[in-house]
Formats: structure tokens, C-alpha cells, sequence
């Protein structure tokens, strides 16, 4: 069996199974008689005798025969010699083993087989010349097909390193975006149990309810943790939803501008403007009579989030995993970027939207 060239950590790819198996027997049924056939006819080996029709079947079938050990042989000696040199370790040794094994099995056992035929349909008078014509041909048959063998075999091996590495890639962006993902759970029940723990002592009812509308926005989460991308529709709703929350907390002091149109021909990763409205929050002062006022429209075929600049002195310095998250996600989702514009006066993020399909 061939030997895995690839690192033994991994278990190979089916491509990668199959590379020392070669499914090439039509390759083999048309061939083996052609060659068995025509090379006698090349090199003359009737020209000189004169066979009757049932001793010509006969020949054709001894030629076929010689083919076939020939060509057996040599497949046997090439997928041998594969478990020991490989063309990207060792081309120069694999190229002479090759020449030699080929040369020293095929020129020996077709002067013998062909000594045979002369005995059998030619009464024994062997022409030296047309055996050694036969013979360097049979050699040179041999030599073009290994080198068709081995083009398959390099073309496999190729294409089974490229789709190693490609899933290999897949994988380690799956589990990076994984990774991401876990991030945002946390991170969300964090300042959402904050805002719960500040209602329980401030208004206890209003704690009740905004407990309940917590558990429609973790539904929410907990629906779309395996997705990728949702429709800007369902996300909207979501948003609203958790705006809901905060507007139980702050009342009159933020405000929220959604867009209306066109929402069920666009994707979006999900949360990804909760995080903004987050981080909207988070980073600026407000209160009723200044509110903090979040507009979200569609700019083509991305979605525009501004809010009026008014930072906070926040005690403790922001780790920045909410905008580094997103943008990680859109990296490895998209291959497109969110671009963050820190205005004096109006902080902006954009972040692209995707078509369905």
C-alpha cells in the first residue's frame, strides 16, 4: 500500500486514499491488445512467414499474452517503487529506479517470450535483428505509459494536497469564527445581568419584566449561534427587542432610527448591531434632555450606524472586544471589512451587507 506523503497527524483525504489506486481498467482492455497486436506488425516479425488462420489467431494471442505480462509487471514495479521515492523528495533516485526495474524486467522477459514465438509459429528460426527491434520498442511502450502512470499519480497527489490544505484552512476558520462566537454570549449576559442587577434594587417590577424580554432576546441568540448570516429583517427585530430593554432602563434618554425597506433582500452576521447600539451606549453620555439618538440606514449594499459623539469617562478602559469581534467575524465570513469613522462629532460604522444566495 502506498505510503501517505502528508503529515500523519492527519488522517488523508479520499483523493489522498486513492492515489495508489488507480481505476484503469478500460485504460488496460484496449490497450494491452493494441500494443500486443501492432508491435509485431511494426517490427516485421511476419514478413518472413507465412501463417495459416487459425496460427495467426494464435499469434495474436501470444503477442496480447506478452503484452500483458509485460505491462502487469511493470504496473506491479511502479506502485512498488511508490512506497519507497516520491517526485518531490526524491526525483533523481525515483527517475533511476524506474529505468532500471523497467529496463531489467521488460528487455530480459520479452527477448525470452519472443524466442518463444519464433519456436512456436516460426519453426524456430529467430531473427536476432526484428527481437531486438521488438524488444527496444516494447521498452519504449513501457517507458511512455510509466510516464502516463506517474502523470496521473502527480496530478492526484496534487489535487488531494490542495483540498487537504483547503479543508485544513476551512477548518481553522471554522474554529476561529467558533472561537468568536463564544465570545458574544458572555460578553452580552455580562452587561445584561449588570442591567438586571441595577433594576433589582432600583424598581423590582420593571427587573421583572425586563427579565422576560432578556429571554426573547437569548432565544434569539441561542436560534442563530450556528448561522453565519441572517436576513436584515430578523435582525432589525432583534435589535428592537433589545432596544426594548434598554429603553426600560434609560426611558426618554435614548432613541433608535431604523430602516424600512428592503429588508428581506439583504444578510447581516447576527449581532451585529446589537454590538454597535452596545458600544453606541457604552461610550457616550446622555439623558433625556440630551438623548442619545442611534440612526441605522442602508447605504447600497451596506448598513450605515451613526451616533452623535458625547464620550464618557468610563472607570474602567474598554477592551474593544465588541468592534474587534465584528470585524473578525466579517473577515472570516464575508472577506469584507467594517470601516469605523471616529468623527468629533458623529461617531460612524459601517458594515457591509451581503445578498442571499
Amino acid at each position: 500500500m502506498e505510503k501517505s506523503l502528508t503529515n500523519p497527524k492527519f488522517p488523508p483525504t479520499e483523493p489522498e486514499k486513492e492515489s495508489g489506486r488507480i481505476n484503469d481498467i478500460g485504460f488496460r482492455l484496449i490497450l494491452i491488445p493494441f500494443f500486443g497486436l501492432v508491435i509485431p506488425l511494426i517490427t516485421g516479425m511476419y514478413s518472413r512467414i507465412t501463417l495459416s488462420h487459425w496460427q495467426m489467431k494464435l499469434s495474436g494471442a501470444y503477442c496480447i499474452g506478452i503484452a500483458l505480462v509485460i505491462w502487469e509487471g511493470n504496473r506491479y514495479l511502479l506502485f512498488t517503487l511508490r512506497s519507497y521515492f516520491n517526485w518531490f523528495n526524491q526525483p533523481l533516485q525515483k527517475i533511476l529506479a524506474l529505468l532500471l526495474a523497467i529496463s531489467f524486467y521488460s528487455l530480459p522477459l520479452s527477448w525470452l517470450l519472443l524466442i518463444g514465438w519464433y519456436r512456436l509459429f516460426a519453426d524456430g528460426h529467430a531473427d536476432g535483428s526484428v527481437i531486438f527491434n521488438t524488444a527496444l520498442l516494447i521498452l519504449v511502450c513501457v517507458l511512455f505509459i510509466t510516464h502516463v502512470y506517474e502523470t496521473v499519480f502527480l496530478v492526484r497527489e496534487s489535487e488531494s494536497g490542495n483540498l487537504r490544505n483547503e479543508q485544513l484552512r476551512k477548518a481553522k476558520e471554522d474554529a476561529e469564527l467558533q472561537a468568536l462566537k463564544n465570545q458574544l454570549d458572555p460578553h452580552f449576559l455580562f452587561n445584561s445581568l449588570n442591567t438586571l442587577s441595577h433594576l433589582i434594587e432600583e424598581d423590582p417590577a420593571r427587573a421583572r419584566q425586563y427579565n422576560d424580554h432578556m429571554a426573547d432576546v437569548f432565544r434569539y441568540l441561542l436560534d442563530n449561534k450556528s448561522r453565519n448570516l441572517v436576513l436584515l429583517r430578523e435582525e432589525i427585530q432583534f435589535l428592537s427587542d433589545y432596544f426594548f430593554l434598554l429603553k426600560i432602563r434609560f426611558e426618554q434618554a435614548i432613541e433608535l432610527e431604523l430602516p424600512a425597506e428592503g429588508l428581506d433582500q439583504w444578510l447581516i452576521p447576527p449581532i451585529t448591531l446589537q454590538i454597535l447600539a452596545e458600544n453606541a451606549i457604552k461610550h457616550n453620555r446622555f439623558s433625556a434632555d440630551q438623548p442619545l439618538r442611534i440612526r441605522i440606514f442602508r447605504d447600497q449594499d451596506s448598513l450605515r450606524v451613526c451616533n452623535r459623539c458625547k464620550p464618557r469617562r468610563l472607570y474602567r478602559p474598554s477592551s474593544g472586544i465588541g468592534l474587534k469581534n465584528l470585524a473578525e467575524r466579517y473577515r472570516l465570513i464575508t472577506d469584507r471589512t467594517i470601516r469605523v469613522d471616529p468623527g468629533v462629532e458623529e461617531f460612524t460604522v459601517t458594515v457591509p451587507i451581503v445578498r442571499p444566495g
